[in-house]
């Protein structure tokens, strides 16, 4: 039964059905064909997946991000991030990568990360002499920050199907993620030390006060966040509400250019998107339940064991099981289809399940710039006239630094937590 449940849902994959239509299609056939449940649990199962409090914010943080991405919050990022950086050599690779962790705090988004940083950076690194295929696998790799750097939606979306604290998520995702930027960093550096890439002139003092004052008022936005999350103040969900109470005021107050129209638009694209996202877990639920009801996690977990009881060796296991299931889920989906899976093994081998998390979610966030899919690397190449495998070919330095990176932090876990 197991067997026909993965190869209906590949097939459909094949054949290039939505993920979530192919969980739901592929549960509920083996369901009515092989067990004698009633389909009504079918409905019952979706609901009940969606019956949690938490879901909430993650409309509220999409719809705080979209309207700091309306207000062009990107641009001033960008000018903010060149009086500290542009001097130096390769200083737009590094502008584009201190930006991208910066708005990556803002929207939570990978894919909004790179579109909003690229559609920046790209054109202007290529005016200054750039490869456009080296400054779209900047923007690309530099975009998986969205998903790193608290508050993310993904860590969310770990955090209510693990059943764990969304708030210790969060704290333990900003030191890994000052780790990548900085290793990101270092290879803009190397990539224009090789190739011949300088600094800007800097910016001068006038300009500089000008720019600040500008980016400060954005920049609040995830310290109101985390703040107010780590303080007490609020629960994720209501911090997520704040945030973008917090993003109106700035767009209509400050910024002043938003409108009812775009905070309509934006309306929109935040429902859309979050409908995706609520009906991919819909789906899963089913999927999950199928696996549970045959006690797969289970007996993946015995196997596991059985194989080693090394914390270290099972982790090498998982993180080449994640990156390859990055090459061809979204983020999301792999978030929400695995996860269920794997805690039974974190809980056998008494892994610390906010480590998992974190690390579950870099992992799976590295798929963005992994062909086929890497969404990040899509969305950077069509910035550029150049072919996408010459942005794939520029793009796997920035690969290899986020393997031997996901490896250290299987060895050194306490740079995102312990093992319990």
């Amino acid at each position: 039964m197991i067997f026909t449940l993965f190869a209906l849902f590949f097939f459909l994959i094949f054949l290039g059905v939505p993920i979530a239509f192919a969980l739901a299609l592929s549960s509920t056939a083996v369901i009515y064909f092989f067990t004698d449940i009633p389909l009504l649990l079918v409905i019952q199962r979706m609901y009940s997946g969606l019956d949690v409090f938490v879901l909430m914010a993650i409309p509220l943080f999409l719809f705080a991000g979209n309207l700091m991405t309306e207000v062009k919050i990107s641009e001033k990022l960008v000018a903010l991030a060149s009086i500290f950086l542009g001097r130096y050599r390769g200083g737009l690779s590094l502008v584009a990568t201190s930006a991208s962790a910066i708005f990556g705090a803002i929207s939570g988004s990978a894919n909004a990360t790179t579109a909003a940083i690229g559609s920046v950076m790209i054109p202007t690194m290529a005016r200054r002499g750039y490869d456009q295929a080296d400054a779209a696998a900047v923007v690309a790799a530099s975009g998986i920050l969205g998903l790193i750097v608290p508050p993310s939606i993904t860590m969310v979306l770990y955090g209510v199907v693990a059943g764990v604290s969304i708030g210790d998520l969060f704290l333990s995702g900003i030191v890994p993620a000052i780790i990548i930027a900085a290793g990101l960093m270092a290879v803009n550096y190397w990539v224009a030390v090789r190739k011949g890439y300088v600094g800007d002139a800097p910016i001068n003092m006038r300009d500089s006060v000008h720019i600040v004052r500008d980016s400060l008022v954005a920049l609040l936005m995830p310290v109101i966040i985390l703040g107010g999350i780590y303080s007490g103040a609020f629960t994720p969900t209501e911090s997520a509400a704040v945030a973008s109470l917090y993003g109106l005021i700035v767009g209509f107050a400050w910024y002043r250019n938003l409108s009812l129209k775009s905070v309509f638009a934006i309306s929109k694209r935040t429902v859309e998107v979050t409908a995706t996202i609520l009906f991919l877990i819909a789906a899963s639920n089913i999927f999950t339940y199928v696996l549970s009801a045959q006690n797969v996690p289970q007996k993946l977990a015995a196997s596991l064991i059985e194989f080693s009881t090394n914390p270290y060796v099972i982790m090498v296991l998982i993180l080449g099981m994640l990156l390859i299931l990055g090459t061809f889920l979204d983020n999301v989906a792999a978030i929400i289809l695995v996860t269920p899976t794997l805690m039974p093994v974190v809980a056998a081998l008494e892994i610390d399940p906010i480590f998992f998390g974190v690390y579950m979610v870099i992992a799976v966030a590295v798929g963005q710039i992994t062909p086929p899919v890497g969404l990040n690397l899509f969305i950077a190449t069509n910035l550029t006239n150049r072919r996408f495998e010459d942005v794939v070919r520029s793009s796997v330095p920035y690969f290899l630094l986020y393997g031997a990176l996901l490896l250290v932090f299987i060895a050194i876990p306490g740079a995102l937590s312990v093992f319990g």
